[in-house]
């Protein structure tokens, strides 16, 4: 299922990575008090209330022409609006407005885009007086927020939902016998197109050794045996930094949607080219977006002595993704089509961990036994965990409550999910772990 996408959009320094940060629950985006900080969109999947959502922070918006580098900047914001189907307009209301903030709004207004008007900063007293100036926009009524004191944010995400349910949102729900969503994914050239001709039998997409030919995300209905598949053919993710200002913005995005949008992402790596840079990049979006993963090596057809350059080839995956043991690697040929419909077959396997549920019954007795035999403390404090729930599937989701779930170490989160995969698989799956208060009957 696609996902809305939401872009944050202001001048320079009006706060919008520090909006962006408190959204998502943590510090991912750089924030500085020097204008220009975010240069390039930032993408994160996330929830905002009852809706699952594609957050974009974007570089300052000026209408100004300058430098090259604040060019690029209005560049993308102005792709982000237009490829987003909500947009949070920030603007800081501790200092006077700016003709950049009529302008944006200008602008804003001929985009026909659903739009949130967020004044930012309102923990400062001058805000008063900025406050009534905003209602000159033509726009909505403004939401006070300050992020930093977690101020307005709830109603923020309110209206957020309301948007969502007038524009006819799906909740991000599992459909029963619905078709696997394979995104096939990885850096330009890599062979991703020549994959999905290979499983159709067909020149289904246009096959080039120019890198970028793919510009745009393409959805292929497939079906193997009894089971129906949406093959995605996404374009090139390359290195956000080094994309070119047209018409590939449009195609990161939309790849990212498409990542966003899966089931299954199978990651195709170029065995010429080794493990890069950009390959770790794509990965960790995959990981963000909590998605199933399938790691295909592909270009074997170069190999000499396949046994072992592919232990050696696995023991580089070991060494620079280490937190991806649960995912499956296949070494194939699009050439040859060698082992490319076992990806399929495993994307089978992984949508249907997915969506396993764990009974209550059987995760109080492993939460007790394997919190009993690891007991913590930090800061002096004892830690206590005193029940366990799977609240959610795709990806399975696990809410652990504490007394302290700010003190609860990055460490711990890995030993609880290295002992959830050893004793209930999950094979193949992102999980994701949370620690809230202690459960209370009124919870």
């Amino acid at each position: 299922m696609s996902l809305p996408v939401i872009a944050i959009i202001g001048r320079p320094n009006v706060g919008k990575s520090t909006l962006f940060n408190r959204l998502i629950g943590e510090r991912h985006a750089v924030t500085s008090p020097v204008a220009g900080t975010t240069r390039d969109r930032i993408y994160r999947e996330t929830e905002l209330g009852e809706y699952r959502v594609i957050l974009v922070d974007t570089g300052g918006m000026e209408f100004e022409k300058k430098h090259d580098i604040e060019a690029d900047i209005q560049a993308q914001a102005r792709i982000a609006a237009n490829d987003a189907n909500i947009i949070f307009f920030v603007v800081d209301a501790s200092e006077p407005l700016t003709s950049a903030d009529f302008d944006a709004a200008q602008f804003l207004r001929k985009s026909k885009k659903p739009v949130i008007l967020i004044a930012h900063k309102t923990d400062n007293k001058k805000s008063d007086e900025v406050l009534p100036e905003l209602y000159k926009f033509g726009l909505c009524d403004p939401i006070s927020i300050s992020s930093i004191h977690n101020f307005g944010i709830q109603e923020l995400e309110d209206a957020t939902n309301k948007i969502l349910k007038k524009l006819k949102w799906k909740k991000d729900r599992v459909k029963k016998n619905a078709p696997i969503s394979l995104a096939i994914v990885g850096k330009p050239n890599v062979g991703k197109s020549s994959f999905v001709n290979a499983i159709l039998g067909k020149d289904r997409l246009i096959v080039s050794p120019m890198p970028g030919t793919t510009i745009d995300s393409t959805d292929t209905p497939f079906k193997l045996g009894d089971k129906n598949f949406t093959l995605i053919d996404t374009a090139g993710l390359r290195r956000r930094g080094k994309i070119a200002q047209g018409v590939e913005h449009y195609g990161v995005l939309r790849s990212l949607k498409a990542i966003s949008g899966s089931d299954v992402a199978c990651l195709l790596l170029d065995y010429g080219t080794g493990l890069t840079n950009q390959d770790l990049h794509v990965s960790q979006y995959i990981l963000d977006a909590g998605k199933g993963l399938i790691i295909a090596v592909n270009k074997t057809d170069l190999m000499t002595n396949h046994e072992t350059e592919q232990k050696k080839f696995m023991d580089l995956l070991s060494y620079r993704i280490p937190y991806m043991p649960w995912a499956p690697v296949l070494f194939v040929s699009a050439i040859k089509k060698k082992n490319i419909f076992k990806v399929l077959e495993l994307a089978k396997n992984i949508a249907e961990e997915r969506q396993k549920r764990i009974p209550d019954s059987v995760l109080k007795i492993f939460t007790r036994a394997t919190v009993d035999a690891h007991p913590l403390m930090r800061s002096g404090k004892n830690i206590t965990i005193t029940k366990g729930e799977q609240t959610g599937i795709c990806p399975p989701t696990f809410t652990f409550y504490t007394n302290h779930p700010d003190l609860i170490h990055f460490s711990y989160r890995r030993f609880l999910e290295n002992e959830i995969r050893r004793k209930f698989e999950f094979y193949g799956t992102v999980i994701k772990i949370k620690f809230k208060e202690n459960y209370r009957k009124d919870h």
